[in-house]
C-alpha cells in the first residue's frame, strides 16, 4: 500500500479516484507542525534556532498519518505546489523519518487524471531552498509580530498586532488617505463642439487655440473662447485613418484574478480564493465524476505549457475559425521573480465551457469559472483589429479634434460576454478633407480635478503587487487581517484606515521605520525569493534584518508614549444603567458595549439602520450578516418580527402592487413581490 498525503479532504477524494486501490490518500488539513503560539519559538542569540511543535488539536491527525506511513510501502507528499506546501511536506518528511535520498515529493499544477498520473511517475526530493525561503518568512514574521505587538498592547490597546506585510499594506492605505486629505481641487474647462460635415454628425473637443493647448481655468475665459468659436467658419482640415490592434491580456495570475473578480463580480479577495480553491480541488460533474476545473490558483507566472496551447488552438479553430488562432502561440512575460515552474490560472480542460457545466456549479462557482475560462481563451486568440480615424476641424486659429475607433475584426473579443470593449464609433472614412464643417452647438464644460480614489480591495491588491509587498498567497489574508484588527474599514467598497490604524501606522513610522517602509519590504521580499532560488542563506537574511530591528525594539520600549484612543460613542442607551453605549470591535466585527464595564457588562450587536421602515411592523430595517458572512436585511425587532430580505429595500413602493421595492442591481429597482414584474432605473445609484 502506498500512502499519499495532500492538504484537504476534497483534494484527497478527487485524487483517490485517479490513483486506484494501491494508494491511500489522506489529508493533513494544512499545517500540522508550526512555531508555538504561546512563545516566540525563535532564538536570535542561538543562530536563530527554531522550535517547532505539533499544532494544538492536530495531534490525532499527525499520529494517524505517522501510523499509516510506518506501514506503507512508499510515502508520497503531494501538498500544494508552493513554498507553504513544500514546508508542510518537509515537516511530515522529518516526522516520518523518511530516507532523504528517496524521492517522495509529488507536485502537480492541476487535479486531472493525466496530470496526477504523470506527477507520480516522477517524484522528486524535498526542495530545501523553498523550505528555507518559507522558514525565513515565518521567522521574520514571528520576530516582527511577537516583538512589536506586546509594545502596542502596552502603549495603545490590547489585542493589536503588527506584521511584516500587514504593516506595509496599512501604510499604503494611510499614504493614500494623506494624499486625499492634502488634495486641493482645481477648476478647469473644456469646450465641445458638434459639427455637421457632409451630413455626418461629428463631436469634437477644442485642442488648440492659436497653435497652443488651451488653458481654460475659469468660466470667463471659457465663455470668451466659446463666443469666438461661434463666430468662426470651420473646415475639415485633416483626416487620418490608421489601422490599430488591441491585444488580449495575459491569463490570470493570483493578483489579477482577485482584481477582476473584485471589479466584475464584487468578490473580496478572500471570497475569490475560497471559490477558486473549490474549482481547483474538484467539482462533481455528473457522469464525468469529480473534476478539477482550474489549475493551481496561487501563482505569479503567466506561462502556459506548449501542450495546452496546442490543444487550445485546435479548440478555437473548431469553435470560431482558424483566423482567430495566432500563427504562433502568444508568449506573455511574467514579472521579475515569478516562479516560472508554475503556470497561469487556466481551465484544466478548455473544451469544458462554462455553459456546458453550469448545472453542476453554484452561481458563484459558475461566475468565477466563466471569468477564468474567458480570460484564458481570449489570451490565446488573435488581436482585435480597428480602424482609428482622427479628424481635425480648423478655423481662424482654432482646432477641434475628433477621434473614432471602428471595429473591423473582433479577434479575441469574440470569446467575451459583451462586457469587453467593442468600440463602435462614427465612420469618418467617407469624409473629404477641405469640406465645410458647420458648427451646430458649442458647449463649455466645467470640471474639477479629483483627489486620488480610496483603494478598493481589488485596487489594493494591484498596488501590493506593483510595490512588491507580499506574494500571491498573502494578498487576501493580509487585507482580511487589517479589517479584522480594526485598522481599516470598508465603506461602500472603499478601504480607508481607521483612527486606530492611522495611530498604529504613525507609531510604526516613528519607532520602526523599516517595517511600514514599502521599498524596504519589497527589497526584503526579493531577498527571500533569492533564498528560494538557492543563491542566499536564510539565516543571513534574517540576521541582517534582526541586527537593526532589535535596536528599534529597545528604543520603542523605553521611549514610546502611551496613546489613548477613545471609543466612539453611539446614540444607543444601555437599558441596564442608562449610559450611552460605545462602539467596540471584536473578532467578529463591531459591537455595542456599555462604558460602565466591569460593573455593567451589557453588550449587543451594532445594527446599521438603512432608514427604511419594515413592511410588516413599521420598525427599522437593519443590515445583518448570516453565519457565512453574507449580508442580508431584517427587522430590528427580530425575533418578534421575522421580516428578512437578501436584497436591500428602499423607501419607494411598487406603483403596480404597492409592495416594497428592492435593489435588484446597482442601477435597477425591482418589486419584491415575485408575482410582479415591475422594474425601474434606480436614479439614486
Amino acid at each position: 500500500m502506498n500512502l499519499v498525503i495532500v492538504e484537504s479532504p476534497a483534494k484527497a477524494k478527487t485524487i483517490n479516484k485517479f490513483l486506484g486501490k494501491n494508494y491511500t490518500v489522506k489529508p493533513s488539513m494544512g499545517h500540522l507542525i508550526d512555531l508555538p503560539k504561546s512563545q516566540l519559538g525563535v532564538e536570535p542569540d542561538e543562530d536563530f534556532k527554531v522550535k517547532y511543535i505539533t499544532i494544538r488539536g492536530k495531534g490525532k491527525i499527525l499520529a494517524e498519518l505517522r501510523r499509516l506511513a510506518a506501514k506503507a510501502d512508499a510515502v508520497y507528499l503531494a501538498t500544494d505546489p508552493d513554498r507553504e506546501g513544500e514546508a508542510i511536506a518537509w515537516h511530515l518528511h522529518n516526522e516520518f523519518k523518511l530516507d532523504p535520498l528517496v524521492p517522495c515529493r509529488v507536485e502537480f499544477n492541476e487535479i486531472t487524471k493525466g496530470a496526477i498520473k504523470k506527477a507520480f511517475t516522477a517524484p522528486r526530493r524535498i526542495n530545501y531552498d523553498l523550505v528555507d525561503a518559507q522558514q525565513a518568512r515565518r521567522v521574520l514574521d514571528r520576530l516582527v509580530g511577537y516583538k512589536i505587538s506586546p509594545i502596542l498592547w502596552e502603549k495603545v490597546r490590547r489585542g493589536l498586532s503588527a506584521g511584516r506585510v500587514q504593516s506595509a499594506t496599512l501604510n499604503i492605505l494611510c499614504l493614500r488617505q494623506e494624499e486625499i486629505a492634502k488634495f486641493t481641487s482645481r477648476e478647469y474647462w473644456t469646450i465641445e463642439g458638434q459639427f455637421d460635415i457632409e451630413s455626418t454628425k461629428v463631436k469634437a473637443v477644442l485642442s488648440k487655440v492659436d497653435g497652443e493647448k488651451p488653458v481654460l481655468d475659469n468660466e470667463a475665459v471659457a465663455g470668451s473662447i466659446a463666443q469666438r468659436v461661434k463666430n468662426t467658419p470651420f473646415i475639415l482640415s485633416k483626416l487620418i485613418s490608421k489601422p490599430r490592434q488591441k491585444r488580449p491580456k495575459p491569463p490570470f495570475i493570483t493578483s489579477t484574478l482577485q482584481q477582476q473578480a473584485g471589479s466584475k463580480l464584487n468578490y473580496s479577495p478572500k471570497k475569490t480564493m475560497a471559490i477558486a480553491q473549490q474549482l481547483y480541488e474538484g467539482i462533481a460533474l455528473g457522469k464525468r465524476g469529480t473534476t478539477g476545473l482550474i489549475t493551481y490558483m496561487r501563482t505569479d507566472s503567466v506561462r502556459i505549457s506548449s501542450e495546452i496551447q496546442k490543444a487550445t488552438g485546435d479548440f478555437l479553430a473548431a469553435r470560431f475559425s482558424p483566423q482567430y488562432v495566432p500563427e504562433t502561440p502568444p508568449v506573455y512575460s511574467s514579472r521579475k521573480g515569478a516562479q516560472e515552474a508554475h503556470e497561469a490560472i487556466r481551465p484544466t480542460n478548455v473544451t469544458l465551457t462554462p455553459e456546458e457545466i453550469q448545472a453542476y456549479l453554484t452561481p458563484e462557482q459558475f461566475a468565477l469559472y466563466r471569468l477564468i475560462w474567458q480570460r484564458f481563451v481570449m489570451s490565446q486568440m488573435t488581436p482585435a483589429k480597428y480602424m482609428q480615424q482622427t479628424a481635425t476641424v480648423s478655423g481662424d486659429g482654432l482646432e477641434f479634434l475628433a477621434s473614432e475607433m471602428t471595429l473591423i475584426f473582433p479577434g479575441f473579443l469574440a470569446a467575451g460576454n459583451g462586457e469587453e470593449e467593442k468600440e463602435k464609433g462614427v465612420n469618418l472614412g467617407g469624409l473629404i478633407e477641405g469640406s465645410p464643417a458647420h458648427l451646430e452647438t458649442v458647449v463649455p464644460i466645467q470640471h474639477f480635478t479629483q483627489p486620488p480614489p480610496a483603494y478598493s480591495e481589488a485596487m489594493l491588491v494591484k498596488e501590493m503587487e506593483n510595490k512588491g509587498i507580499g506574494r500571491p498567497s498573502t494578498y487576501a489574508p493580509t487585507i482580511e487581517t487589517l479589517l479584522n484588527r480594526g485598522y481599516a474599514e470598508k465603506i461602500n467598497s472603499a478601504l480607508t484606515p481607521t483612527e486606530l490604524g492611522i495611530t498604529v501606522n504613525n507609531l510604526l513610522r516613528d519607532f520602526f521605520p523599516d517595517i511600514p517602509n514599502l521599498d524596504f519590504t519589497a527589497a526584503l521580499e526579493n531577498q527571500l525569493d533569492t533564498v528560494g532560488e538557492g543563491d542566499l542563506h536564510w539565516k543571513q537574511v534574517v540576521g541582517s534584518f534582526y541586527s537593526k530591528f532589535k535596536k528599534y525594539v529597545e528604543i520603542a520600549q523605553e521611549e514610546m508614549d502611551t496613546v489613548n484612543i477613545e471609543d466612539e460613542v453611539s446614540d444607543e442607551i444601555c437599558e441596564n444603567c442608562g449610559q450611552n453605549m460605545v462602539i467596540k470591535r471584536g473578532r467578529f466585527g463591531k459591537f455595542l458595549a456599555c462604558p460602565g464595564y466591569p460593573q455593567c457588562k451589557n453588550t449587543k450587536p451594532l445594527l446599521t439602520k438603512i432608514n427604511v421602515p419594515c413592511p410588516k411592523c413599521g420598525g427599522n430595517i437593519v443590515q445583518r450578516r448570516s453565519k457565512k458572512g453574507r449580508l442580508f436585511y431584517g427587522c430590528e425587532k427580530y425575533p418578534s418580527c421575522d421580516f428578512v430580505s437578501w436584497k436591500r429595500p428602499v423607501k419607494e413602493t411598487c406603483p403596480q402592487c404597492h409592495s416594497m421595492l428592492v435593489v435588484e442591481k446597482k442601477n435597477v429597482l425591482a418589486c419584491s413581490n415575485q408575482d410582479c414584474d415591475y422594474q425601474v432605473i434606480n436614479s439614486n445609484a
